[in-house]
């Protein structure tokens, strides 16, 4: 019998040395929100497991996900995370097309039914049988529910597949439904974003491939891991927040000077992501950090819930009532406040010295 071949292996025949694997392993371990203890777990497992058969799916989306996805870095996306898993089918990145490339996606799911991991970018149009997505002659939603059949597990790469997106938008006239309303008997983890993170992708499946099991998922199915914090709570921006100092166009001395940008609609007090930790482009930057409000792309429902730079109704202020539109006053009334205390401390500190040197002359 064949003997499967390993990621580290796999890695080694492309050129990746030591010292890049294990630097990535670190990262994701970080990533991951694992200890350093977790790396040698992650080492070992892309060393001994062979890689994870994938069919990767493309319903109605954009291909943003994909081009996410093959940017990852820590190493660069050809070295690692393509070589993460088998990718044997993929409409969008496969050389094969047509029928070729159909009985290869029939193949993978007979020889290792079960085993496989079903990726799915894009949602499913249902309305007027599916016609409004078809692959071979036959709709998405068949598609994907054939192949999600004898998969492993499902992952729903960005907010397409996760809660519909755009294609879902008010009146939704094909019918667009995320991943998990049609697929309900399968493990699923949603990994939106529009798109996501490269990098939170492949920790994904870095997951998957340690441990043998999705990663914790909050209420919404997403990894908690790259999920569990709001934007607006590592966000660089912050104090300019809690200090009432907002931008209130994008040409004013504020927006010049990186002060917050609720007031432009900036989502990131309800957007759960990791934009501000993991960044993008090799850790380069995010929106908030170039200067360009949070959309909350994260989250479900986010393009009816706009116009996108209106700013939210209310969020609440360091765990109390008080709003946006009272931070300032308060900021200001503080200030204030603290500046005449000073003034008058400073003035009873002049009159006590006046008495004790009149007091001494007149000794």
């Amino acid at each position: 019998m064949k003997k499967e071949t390993t990621y580290q292996e796999l890695l080694e025949a492309r050129g990746v040395n030591r010292r890049d694997f294990l630097k990535f392993c670190s990262l994701m371990s970080v990533y991951l929100g694992f200890s350093s203890a977790f790396v040698p777990r992650i080492v070992r497992a892309m060393d001994t497991k062979p890689r994870i058969p994938v069919i990767w799916l493309h319903g109605l989306e954009c291909t943003c996900c994909s081009e996410s996805f093959i940017r990852s870095s820590h190493p660069i996306a050809a070295d690692i995370v393509l070589n993460m898993i088998s990718l044997d089918y993929d409409d969008t990145l496969s050389a094969a097309a047509g029928h070729q490339l159909e009985a290869i996606r029939k193949q993978i799911m007979k020889d290792y039914k079960g085993e496989y991991i079903l990726a799915v970018e894009g949602n499913a149009p249902t309305k007027d049988d599916g016609v409004y997505c078809m692959v071979n002659g036959d709709s998405f939603t068949n598609m994907l529910k054939e192949t999600a059949a004898d998969a492993m597990a499902v992952i729903a790469w960005g907010s397409c597949a996760s809660f519909g997106c755009v294609q879902n938008a008010k009146p939704n006239p094909t019918g667009a439904t995320p991943i998990h309303k049609i697929i309900k008997d399968k493990p699923i983890v949603n990994v939106p974003g529009c798109p996501p993170i490269a990098e939170v992708m492949s920790g994904v499946i870095t997951h998957l491939l340690t441990f043998g099991k999705l990663p914790e998922l909050d209420r919404l199915k997403r990894p908690k891991a790259f999920y569990g914090t709001r934007i607006h709570d590592k966000c660089y921006r912050r104090p300019y927040f809690d200090a009432g100092m907002f931008v209130e166009n994008f040409d004013d001395e504020g927006a010049k000077k990186g002060w917050c940008l609720y007031k432009m609609g900036c989502k990131g007090p309800t957007t759960f992501n990791s934009c501000s930790t993991v960044k993008w482009n090799e850790g380069t930057s995010y929106p908030i950090q170039a200067g360009y409000p949070c959309l909350g792309c994260s989250e479900p429902g986010f393009w009816d819930n706009g116009p996108f730079y209106t700013r939210l109704a209310d969020v609440a202020f360091l765990g109390t009532n008080t709003n946006a539109d009272k931070i300032g006053m308060v900021a200001v009334g503080a200030a204030a406040a603290g500046m005449a205390a000073h003034a008058v401390g400073t003035a009873i500190q002049k009159n006590n010295l006046k008495d004790e040197t009149a007091k001494k002359e007149e000794g």
